[in-house]
């Protein structure tokens, strides 16, 4: 599949194939069918910084309780067409309390995501933004001043069968305008080409980070989708685990899924999960912009 832009290192990634492969999964708008059992991450970089957070760092859903449904802008006749939908001025949040309203609504409950899954503790982070400091350190500091509102969501899939705990997280931001938006998408990629091994806080790290946007003609479910993928290391992670997290926009709005693997768990695993969760969330965004 053809991609705008792939972050090229010395150092072979194995995990970008695994992007690539998430990239399209998503983009089809499909969880691979329905529910991926035992995956969850928390939501790096912009999202992900959620998993310092100890140490500083509406309507029914056709996707709520199998895979995500068709975006409302699909036309079935038009399968193989680019994304194409204009949300209705109207919608689009102009003040704080409007963008509280879409993002609390667009973001996912465990069980909206993938049953069996639960709230991780912390669950909700609010109100705060993250920055990558020139030590490659993530911190969380006041909203800027061009974001109306951001709101995350850590969701976990319980440790079982042998198998460890796999972090998760959902965030929904609500930027004033579209260009501070896709100013956030650009900025992303570029903080793993600065960074591409970052501290997350309390004791969780990220390494061999590689990200890529998608080619506008391939996205199906957002004005723009970008991937990254990498290792990551933590309290109980049982050494270095893939990682695998995605960020979109519609609009003004941007969507950001992570995932965190732990023992007993592949690599499509997590490709699983970040799919469902993603197009799940952009189905809402959607419904809240018409």
């Amino acid at each position: 599949m053809t991609r705008s832009h792939i972050a090229r290192r010395s150092t072979k990634i194995t995990t970008g194939a695994a992007a690539a492969v998430l990239a399209v999964a998503v983009l089809a708008g499909c969880g691979e069918g329905g529910s991926a059992t035992g995956k969850t991450g928390t939501d790096g970089k912009r999202s992900a910084s959620t998993d310092a957070e100890g140490s500083a760092k509406g309507g029914s859903d056709p996707g709520a309780s199998g895979g995500p449904g068709p975006s409302p802008s699909a036309d079935p006749d038009k399968g193989g067409d680019a994304y194409d939908f204009t949300p209705s001025p109207e919608e689009v949040p102009k003040n704080v309390a409007q963008a509280r309203e879409l993002t609390r609504n667009a973001s996912l409950e465990p069980a909206d995501w993938t049953p069996g899954m639960v709230k991780h503790e912390p669950y909700e982070t609010a109100g705060t933004w993250p920055a990558l400091a020139d030590s490659c350190v993530w911190s969380r500091g006041r909203l800027p001043g061009h974001i109306l509102d951001s709101y995350g969501r850590r969701i976990d899939v319980p440790a079982k069968d042998g198998k460890g705990r796999m972090q998760g997280s959902v965030t929904v931001t609500v930027h004033r305008t579209v260009k501070d938006a896709d100013r956030e998408m650009k900025d992303t990629v570029q903080e793993s080409f600065r960074c591409p091994g970052q501290e997350l806080g309390g004791g969780q790290r990220l390494d061999g980070l590689m990200s890529m946007h998608l080619d506008q003609k391939d996205v199906k479910n957002a004005d723009a989708t970008l991937f990254e993928a990498g290792k990551f290391t933590g309290p109980g992670s049982g050494g270095k685990q893939e990682y695998v997290w995605t960020k979109s926009r519609i609009g003004t709005v941007t969507t950001a899924v992570a995932v965190k693997g732990a023992e007993g768990y592949g690599t499509s695993d997590l490709i699983r999960l970040a799919a469902e969760g993603g197009a799940k969330v952009l189905y809402r965004v959607e419904k809240e912009l018409t």
